[in-house]
């Protein structure tokens, strides 16, 4: 029987729909029932004019009834409540991405001191290009010695009273320039966060210009800091992403092996338990239990890191994850940070598919905690990897169903690899960009959220941009959706405009380029200060522009802080909760661009919000005579 209508308009994902019709069947909820059950959802919170900072609330501003307050108890008005809340969410996803660089960090000082349980440093060029940034010597030095120095530098910038980040930098010198002109060049990373929570306590910041210029602070901190310390460490330890061909979609499982699921962001984790699932050992224990082996596969932007540096498989993006359990052939579904449904421990229950968390950060009801701790990282990843081997046993062949679908896609263009393509030197897309050949470059990242069609605000945008000759460089959920639909083939050139389409054959790359998880949209940012460099400009005179089209965690509003806060036009496919203050609006979507030399716009329309970037390129081509 084919799905209802109903569930067809929830997704654009051929899997999405035959599993939800199957969760159905089996009376169980996902997060569009949940979504459905919240309706409708408070008004007070979607304008951001709710505020709980002190017990003398909560408290709420109307801006539908003149005659109900217009103030909080302690006087704050609906312009410092929003200006709160949202610098407040810049503050919690500043501390995401940031202290996943932190944990990166950690890792290479245990690797770099050979206490660390498996682990090594791969990419020795790498390190020596950050030691140099950072000032260190490398003549007649062992890389352990190297990396030693260089972890304990990186682990400064977290805690220093004084800046300036490292990292940040790389961005052009007119950009640095205009930072310290507003006072929004960070210093420690920890120290930015804090202000926030120390500035939006009762009674201490009440300028919600002010407290805005301390979330761009922050921000930027996250993503010239903390995102771009987890990127690079990563690369360092694990190895700098080259193309790779890999498969997306949950038809990726298979129904005769052992599927384990690894879903979070940290690599610090699923790169030993990649170790692990491929050992002979394990290997030979799956087919004694009756399995063929051992399949693995990601999910978020775990399923991004593995992807790009081995190939592994990405069983999709962050509104899959409940459906992948609900195939009934996940055997293990291991996790770490961020983005990991609290419904998953209930949900598996009603299979066999174990849950194990494994962070002393992240704990969820109905999970085995088996604790990873990178001193004994391929003991303990074995440790799981056996659990999820001798559960293969416990499946249930009459609750197994796996969608066919599943895509081939090309990922992990670093900056280096595209560097490579272009044969070493940025000339060859400059001359593109020049020529009108490219139009642009766009950074299209974000999460899914069940207020948008499943997938089709990310995929809509990206076709747009590419048929009006824009180049995508993609991470996160956009990415995974955006391979689930083919558009990471280079034979998606054909889908391209014939300037991009061109480009794109000569070169043998897709139109959208797989750039990582979602910390390595400080690729983009990398990439994007080279660019500006070569041509002489600061980053907001290049035609970029950036869209979040199904975004939805508090990460995200950091990263659009700091991408518009690097002078790069964001479009944003659902709306912040910010409308409940005329004055925090205006700043964002308007005289940001007189401070930073950007701002928001907010459509959800995607395929109208490709138009506005389109026509964002558009003015800056025309302003440098291009």
């Amino acid at each position: 029987m084919a799905p209802n209508e109903d569930i067809l308009e929830k997704s654009i994902d051929p899997t999405v729909a035959p599993l939800l019709e199957r969760a159905k069947e089996l009376n169980i909820e996902t997060a569009w029932d949940r979504l459905e059950a919240m309706q409708p959802q408070c008004g007070f919170g979607e304008l951001g004019v709710c505020c709980r900072n002190c017990n003398m609330g909560p408290c709420r501003i109307s801006p539908f009834d003149d005659a109900g307050p217009k103030k909080g108890i302690c006087g704050a008005t609906a312009d410092i409540i929003v200006a709160r809340n949202i610098v407040r969410m810049i503050a919690a996803g500043a501390a995401a991405h940031s202290d996943h660089g932190r944990d990166l960090a950690h890792t290479l000082l245990l690797t770099a001191e050979g206490k660390s349980g498996g682990y090594e440093i791969k990419d020795t060029e790498k390190l020596g290009a950050l030691a140099a940034e950072y000032g260190i010597d490398t003549a007649g030095r062992t890389k352990e010695a190297i990396a030693l120095d260089l972890a304990k530098a990186i682990y400064a910038e977290f805690g220093k009273q004084e800046g300036p980040l490292q990292f940040t930098r790389r961005a052009p010198k007119q950009r640095v320039a205009l930072w310290q002109k507003l006072g929004i060049d960070p210093r420690g990373v920890d120290r930015e966060i804090v202000e926030i929570m120390h500035r939006t306590h009762i009674g201490v910041d009440n300028d919600p210009v002010n407290l805005i210029l301390q979330g761009l602070k922050a921000s930027i901190a996250d993503g010239w800091g903390g995102s771009t310390i987890a990127t690079e460490i990563s690369d360092v330890l694990f190895g700098t992403p080259t193309p790779v061909r890999s498969e997306a979609n949950l038809g990726v499982l298979k129904e005769d092996q052992v599927n384990i699921i690894v879903h979070g962001h940290e690599p610090v984790l699923s790169e030993m338990i990649m170790a692990a699932a491929s050992d002979p050992a394990m290997v030979a224990r799956a087919q004694k239990a009756g399995a063929t082996g051992i399949n693995l596969s990601g999910l978020c932007c775990t399923g991004n890191e593995l992807s790009m540096r081995h190939g592994i498989p990405m069983a999709g993006n962050f509104l899959q994850q409940e459906l992948a359990v609900i195939t009934g052939a996940v055997e293990a579904m291991i996790v770490d940070v961020q983005c990991i449904m609290p419904s998953l421990g209930p949900l598996c229950e009603c299979f066999h598919t174990k849950f194990i968390s494994t962070s002393p950060k992240a704990k969820f009801p109905g999970a085995v905690h088996m604790e990873f701790h990178e001193e004994k990282a391929l003991e303990i990843a074995k440790e799981i990897v056996s659990v999820a081997v001798d559960n293969y046993a416990n499946r249930v062949p009459e609750k197994v169903f796996i969608p066919s679908d599943k895509t081939e896609c090309m990922v992990g263009f670093s900056v280096e690899s595209v560097l490579k393509a272009l044969g070493g030197t940025l000339d060859p897309l400059l001359d593109a960009i020049k020529s009108g050949a490219i139009k642009g470059i766009a950074g299209v990242v974000g999460c899914n959220n069940p207020k948008i069609k499943h997938d089709h605000g990310h995929v809509a945008l990206v076709e747009e941009l590419i048929k009006n000759n824009v180049l995508v460089a993609s991470t996160g959920c956009n990415a995974i959706a955006c391979a689930k639909r083919g558009l990471m083939l280079p034979e998606a050139a054909e889908m391209a405009g014939d300037g991009l389409k061109a480009v794109c054959q000569a070169l043998g790359i897709p139109p959208v380029l797989h750039m990582g998880s979602c910390v390595d949209i400080s690729r983009i940012l990398t990439f994007c200060a080279a660019v500006a460099n070569a041509l002489g400009v600061d980053i907001s005179d290049l035609p970029v522009a950036g869209a979040a089209p199904e975004w939805m965690s508090e990460k995200a509003v950091s990263i659009g802080a700091y991408v518009v806060s690097s002078g790069i036009f964001t479009v944003l496919g659902t709306v912040p909760q910010v409308l409940g203050s005329p004055v925090v609006t205006e700043v964002l979507t308007s005289t940001a661009n007189d401070v930073v030399g950007a701002a928001f716009a907010v459509e959800t329309d995607p395929v109208k919000g490709a138009d506005l970037m389109i026509a964002h390129m558009d003015e800056k081509r025309k302003a440098l005579g291009i």
